[in-house]
């Protein structure tokens, strides 16, 4: 009994560093965009179908087959359980972290709740022989929990490094949650024209398909046109002023830059008629953006110190 007080003891005076929560935090949105890109790589290689049972392969058998597709699919299970893993881990040591807020707290319990909701909905994408709509809900609830996971990794390193006031006036700040906004649609979209496209998940003969593909394109690209549109009106205003933050300056271009690498992609991706390497691609670079560009709203809202 003693023993056990003890133990029970060392449990309740167990705490983590700033520092050391920040290092999980970075780990749960290295494992979220990860899984993004595993759980395109089974869409696109037509394997959501490679085991038709859950969580085990095959019914009566747990473990993949020989079977490319099987691999495939079965591989993502697997980073998908390890990324929960480290999520709960994050979560629960979020509670173990005596300098963070009471929101961080709630935020990181939210993204642990969301990532494991994933797992259902794996589920439900096998039994309805990945049916659009449940496979677009898995993929927009993976990009809504990475936003999570930056933003709680922003708030652990402002705890760490002080809080600064905002370099910008509310009515930039406005127009960047606006540009979020827009970018939110940009994934929407992308994510619908995946599914009226030829790579919907198990291949041709099983999958349905939503609407004609080439209309969900336009739509895509024009809202490639208003995000792009809101993002370099607000790099231009920190360009006016980046003697303020030139840091900022730096940050928003980063996210630019790889903007506009991910058209490049999305371009020679649609003129080469949509080979799934180059999809693959486009998904990486969509989540890295998305992961970006959260982070910089964050900062123009939320600043960290910078010395």
């Amino acid at each position: 009994m003693i023993q056990l007080e003890t133990t029970a003891a060392r449990v309740r005076a167990f705490e983590l560093s700033t520092r050391q929560f920040l290092g999980l935090t970075l780990a749960s949105v290295a494992a979220l965009w990860l899984i993004v890109v595993t759980g395109a790589a089974v869409r696109l290689t037509d394997s959501g179908l490679g085991c038709r049972h859950w969580p085990g392969c095959e019914k009566g058998h747990p473990l993949p087959a020989k079977d490319y597709h099987a691999f495939i699919e079965f591989g993502n299970r697997v980073i998908g359980g390890v990324t929960i893993v480290v999520v709960l881990l994050t979560a629960l040591a979020a509670w173990r972290t005596p300098s963070l807020s009471r929101g961080a707290r709630r935020l990181a319990l939210g993204v642990f709740l969301g990532t494991l909701a994933q797992a259902p909905l794996g589920y439900l994408a096998v039994k309805t022989d990945l049916r659009w709509p449940v496979v677009a809900t898995h993929l927009l609830l993976s990009m809504a929990v990475l936003a999570g996971a930056v933003v709680l990794a922003l708030e652990a390193y402002a705890t760490l490094r002080g809080r600064a006031e905002p370099f910008v006036p509310m009515e930039l700040r406005r127009l960047a949650l606006l540009v979020a906004g827009a970018a939110l649609a940009l994934l929407v979209t992308g994510t619908l024209a995946t599914a009226g496209g030829p790579h919907s998940g198990g291949g041709a003969e099983h999958v349905d398909r939503l609407w004609r593909l080439q209309p969900l394109i336009y739509v895509h690209a024009g809202s490639v046109a208003v995000f792009g549109i809101g993002l370099v009106f607000v790099l231009g205003y920190l360009a006016a002023r980046r003697e303020r933050a030139q840091w900022l300056f730096g940050f928003g271009g980063a996210v630019a830059g790889l903007l506009v690498v991910q058209m490049v992609v999305g371009e020679i991706q649609y003129r080469t008629h949509l080979p799934w390497p180059l999809v693959l691609a486009h998904v990486g670079l969509a989540g890295a953006v998305w992961a970006l560009l959260v982070a910089f709203v964050t900062v123009l809202w939320r600043p960290p110190r910078v010395d």
